[in-house]
């Protein structure tokens, strides 16, 4: 395994774990987890930011350019 493969598998564990630690505070029953649980999403996404950006920087994720006439569809869909 690569480093860029290393580096995939991290990203997506990462955004597994923030999914978890969401759908955690959206559940909780008491303010103290909820905020255990918000505070934990928190670290979780700045984690995830950073392994993006490393990945970015190294030209391992390109994410792809949205379609200016597909905004402007969507955009209009929801003026309406």
């Amino acid at each position: 395994m690569d480093d860029q493969n290393l580096m995939e598998n991290m990203l997506l564990l990462e955004k597994g774990v923030c999914d978890l630690y969401l759908h955690g505070a959206i559940e909780s029953s008491t303010q103290e987890m909820q905020q255990t649980f918000k505070t934990a999403l928190n670290e979780s996404l700045g984690m995830q930011e950073r392994i993006y950006a490393e990945m970015s920087a190294k030209g391992w994720y390109q994410p792809d350019t949205a379609d200016q006439s597909k905004l402007n569809t969507v955009r209009q869909k929801f003026a309406a």
